[in-house]
C-alpha cells in the first residue's frame, strides 16, 4: 500500500498543503497488495491514520483532505469540518455509491459520518479512518466515534487501472494545518496502536516557573531592563511534551529571541555597537540569546535572561519572548511566545544581602563529595565508600522542643553527635568545643549562627540566583520547592547548583536544605528512568508490575544485599503513593520522592549496617507513626518501660523537605509518654563507634522496642 510522500518534511511533520497519499481501492475490496491481511466489511480494507494540528481558525465547511481520482481534476472532500468544527468523513470515490460528486456542494448535505465533539485548535488530535467496501469508521484519539454502513460500487469498472487509483491531497487554501506520521495500513484494528506509538511534540511555556517578572496594573508583564547596571535577570522555562502531556526526551535545542508583540518581528539592535536586545546568562556571563541555544533535558529547558532594549526606546511597543527549535523548518507547535512584556528602567533598590560569589573550582568537586556522602559515586551509582558530614558538638544541657507534623522534635545534641532537629528551629554551627546553644524558644524564621560561612571564591562576583529567588525558596512550601527544583536541576550547571544549595543553606540556616538540592538532579533523573521502565510509555501501570522494579531499585540505591522491602513496607509505600490496583505518574512521583531519600540515607555505611541487622531489628521497616506507638505498648493501655525505643523513617517527610530520608526515634520517655524525635543523619566521620553504640549512650534511650522474631 502506498504511503505518504514527505516533501520538505522533518521528523515526520508536514504542512497540510504538502500531504499527498495514494490509495489502492483493490485493498479495500479484498484484493490487491496486502488485501489478504484486511478484515471486516467485505474481507478487505485499509486504514488511514495521522496526527492533525490546526493552527488557525478554519472557515466554515473547510475541507482538510480532498480525494481525487486518476485522470480527473475534480477535488471532492474526504475529511472536512462542519460549520460547528466537527470532523466529517466522506465515502470514497470509486468504492461507495454514496461518495460525493461534483454537484454535491455544499458537502454537509451529502452522506458522511460525523464526530460528536468539535475538533480542537492548536492541539494535536489523532485521526484514524477505516475504509472497507461496506463500512467506514472514524476514530479520534484512539476511540471509535462514528461508523456508517455503505453500499459498494461494482468491482469491475470500465477502466480498472484508473478507477482503482485514488489520491488524498491536503487543502492548500483555507486551512492552516499540519500532519504528523501519516500512514496507510492494509490492516484494520490497528488505530489504537498507532495512536499510542510515537506521538508528536509541542513546545510551551511553564508559567508556574517564571520568576523575576512583575505584573503591571494593566496586566502587562513588566521586566526591568536597559543598561547593564540596571537590568535584572528573569527566568522562564519551556517544556517539550508529547500529545499526552509527557516530557519528550529528544536531542533538541531551543533558542530564545525578543520580538514585537503586535507583529512578531524580531527586535533589532538600535545601532551597530549596541548590545543584543536579549541576553542569556550562562556560567555567570552574558551572551546574545540567539548564540546560546539550550538543550532540552527531561523535557525542559530553563532560560535565565535579561533585556537590554527598553520599550521607551521602541515607540513604547510591547515585546514577547519567543522560543523556537533550531530546525530550519519552523512549525507553530514547536514555537512558544510569552505574554506581552513591557521593558522598563528602574533604579536598582538596595538588596537585603550582599552580592554573591561564583562558586570556586574547588567547590565543583564538592558536589561529588556530597553525592558520595549520600551514597553516590561518579557514575551516579551508589558508592560503597560513602563518607559523612562533620557536624557540631553542642552543650548537652541546651534543649529545644517543637511539634511539627505530629513529630515532637527536640534540638538535643550531646557528646554522641546525634542531632534531633526541626525545620522551624534549626541552627547550623561550626564544630568547635566552645560553641554552646543559647536559644531557649522556637522561632518561625530560620536564623544563622555568626560562625557560619558561605563557600565562595575570590573571583569576580557575578549574580547567579537573585536574593528574591533564594528567599522565596526558603519561605515556600515543599510543593513549590519541588516545582522549582524540577526546572532548575535539569538545566543549570554544577556551579550554579552548588551555589544555589549554598545560598539556601546560608539564608535558611539549614544545612539539610543543601543536601536536598544537591541530590535533586540524581533523584529526578533516576525517577524518570524508573517510571519509563515501569510504565512502558503508558499512562498507568499495575501495582503488581511496579513492585518488583521498586524493590530492585530500592536495594540498588540503598546498597542492601540482604534486606529489601517486606509486604508491610510495600503497603506503606502504597499508602504514601495514594494508589489502588494501578498508579499513574503523579502517584509514582509521591512514592519516589519519599523512597529515594530514604534509600540514599540507607546507603551510608553507618545506617546501612543498622538496616541490615535483623537480630535484633534496629531499624523498623517502613511503618507509620501509629504503628510505631503500638509497638511500644505492652497492652492497649500500658506503655513499655521508659527508655524503650524503635527507629523508623517518618512518612510525612518527602523530597525536597529538608528532613526527607531522616530517621525518627520513637521512645517511651521518663515522663511515661511516647515521644518522636528526628535524628540528623549527618555523622562525623572522625567519631569512633557504631551508630548503635552512640544511640545507647543517650540517657533517654535504653533498649530496643522489638526483637527479631
Amino acid at each position: 500500500m502506498a504511503a505518504a510522500t514527505e516533501p520538505g518534511g522533518m521528523d515526520g511533520y508536514l504542512g497540510l498543503r504538502d500531504v499527498r497519499v495514494d490509495l489502492d481501492l483493490g485493498v479495500a475490496r479484498g484484493g490487491g497488495e496486502g488485501g489478504s491481511s484486511g478484515g471486516g466489511g467485505g474481507g478487505g480494507g485499509f486504514t488511514v491514520c495521522f496526527w492533525l494540528y490546526l493552527s488557525g481558525s478554519p472557515g466554515p465547511s473547510s475541507v482538510i483532505f480532498h480525494q481525487i481520482t486518476a485522470g480527473s481534476d475534480n477535488k471532492l472532500p474526504f475529511l472536512a469540518l462542519s460549520e460547528g468544527n466537527k470532523l466529517l468523513l466522506f465515502p470514497l470515490l470509486g468504492l461507495h455509491k454514496e461518495a460525493p460528486g461534483a454537484s454535491s456542494y455544499p458537502w454537509t448535505d451529502t452522506a458522511n459520518i460525523s464526530a460528536v465533539n468539535e475538533c480542537p485548535l492548536e492541539k494535536w488530535v489523532h485521526i484514524g479512518c477505516e475504509v472497507t467496501e461496506n463500512v467506514m469508521r472514524l476514530h479520534i484519539d484512539g476511540d471509535l466515534v462514528a461508523e456508517a454502513n455503505l453500499c459498494s460500487l461494482p468491482s469491475e469498472p470500465a477502466n480498472q487501472d484508473d478507477a482503482y487509483q485514488i489520491c488524498l491531497v491536503g487543502n492548500s487554501d483555507k486551512v492552516e494545518g499540519y500532519v504528523y506520521n501519516i500512514q496507510v495500513l492494509s490492516m484494520l484494528g490497528t488505530i489504537h496502536e498507532q495512536y499510542t506509538e510515537n506521538p508528536p511534540s509541542k513546545l510551551s511555556i511553564d508559567y508556574s516557573c517564571c520568576d523575576g517578572i512583575e505584573v503591571g496594573d494593566d496586566g502587562i508583564w513588566c521586566i526591568v531592563g536597559g543598561k547593564a547596571s540596571c537590568r535584572r535577570n528573569f527566568i522562564m522555562e519551556v517544556v517539550l511534551t508529547n500529545a499526552f502531556g509527557e516530557p519528550v526526551n529528544k536531542d533538541t535545542q531551543i533558542v530564545a529571541s525578543l520580538v514585537y508583540a503586535d507583529n512578531g518581528a524580531v527586535v533589532e539592535k538600535s545601532r551597530d555597537d549596541a548590545e543584543p536586545p536579549l541576553l542569556i546568562a550562562f556560567e555567570g556571563l552574558e551572551y546574545p540569546a540567539k548564540s546560546r541555544p539550550l538543550p532540552i533535558l527531561r523535557g525542559r529547558a530553563l532560560f535565565k535572561l535579561k533585556i537590554s532594549q527598553l520599550s521607551s526606546k521602541c515607540d513604547n511597543k510591547l515585546f514577547r519572548i519567543y522560543f523556537s527549535t533550531l530546525n530550519a523548518q519552523k512549525y507553530p507547535f514547536l514555537e512558544a511566545s510569552s505574554k506581552p512584556v513591557r521593558c522598563i528602567s528602574r533604579g536598582r533598590p538596595n538588596r537585603p544581602m550582599g552580592p554573591r560569589k561564583r562558586t570556586s573550582s574547588a567547590a565543583v568537586g564538592e558536589i561529588q563529595s556530597t553525592n558520595n556522602r549520600q551514597g553516590f559515586g561518579h557514575d551516579g551509582k551508589v558508592n560503597a565508600c560513602s563518607q559523612s558530614h562533620d557536624l557540631v558538638c553542642l552543650h548537652p544541657s541546651k534543649f529545644l522542643k517543637v511539634e511539627v507534623d505530629g513529630i515532637e522534635t527536640h534540638e538535643m545534641v550531646t557528646q554522641l553527635l546525634v542531632c534531633l532537629q526541626s525545620e522551624q528551629d534549626r541552627k547550623m554551627v561550626l564544630e568547635t568545643p566552645s560553641v554552646t546553644r543559647t536559644d531557649s524558644t522556637a522561632s518561625d524564621s530560620d536564623s544563622i549562627d555568626g560562625g557560619s560561612s558561605w563557600s565562595g571564591s575570590d573571583r569576580d562576583e557575578v549574580e547567579t540566583f537573585s536574593d528574591a529567588m533564594v528567599f522565596r525558596y526558603c519561605l515556600e512550601g515543599t510543593c513549590e520547592r519541588s516545582t522549582f527544583l524540577k526546572g532548575a536541576a535539569s538545566s543549570i550547571n554544577v556551579d550554579d547548583l552548588i551555589a544555589l544549595a549554598n545560598q539556601v543553606s546560608l539564608y535558611s540556616g539549614c544545612s539539610h536544605h543543601r543536601n536536598q538540592i544537591i541530590i535533586s538532579k540524581q533523584l529526578l533523573e533516576e525517577g524518570a528512568d524508573t517510571w519509563s521502565i515501569i510504565s512502558k510509555n503508558k499512562e498507568r501501570a499495575l501495582w503488581s508490575s511496579v513492585v518488583p522494579a521498586i524493590v530492585a531499585k530500592f536495594m540498588d540505591i540503598s546498597r542492601s544485599a540482604n534486606r529489601g522491602l517486606s509486604e508491610q513496607d510495600l503497603e506503606v509505600l502504597r499508602g504514601i503513593a495514594g494508589c489502588g490496583d494501578d498508579l499513574g505518574r503523579d502517584e509514582f512521583d509521591r512514592l519516589w520522592y519519599w523512597l529515594y531519600p530514604v534509600a540514599a540515607s540507607l546507603s551510608k555505611d553507618k545506617i546501612n549496617n543498622l538496616w541490615d541487622r535483623t537480630e535484633p531489628v534496629w531499624i523498623e521497616g517502613l511503618i507509620t507513626k501509629e504503628e510505631a506507638e503500638n509497638a511500644l505498648r505492652s497492652s492497649k493501655e500500658l506503655l513499655r518501660k521508659p527508655g524503650t525505643f524503635i527507629l523508623r523513617f517518618p512518612t510525612t517527610r518527602s523530597w525536597p523537605h529538608p528532613d526527607a530520608g531522616s530517621l525518627v526515634v520513637t521512645y517511651v520517655g521518663s515522663d511515661n509518654s511516647i515521644h518522636h524525635r528526628l535524628l540528623s543523619l549527618d555523622f562525623s566521620a572522625a567519631r569512633a563507634g557504631t551508630l548503635q553504640d552512640l544511640l545507647l549512650q543517650e540517657p533517654e534511650l535504653l533498649q530496643l522496642g522489638r526483637q527479631a522474631h
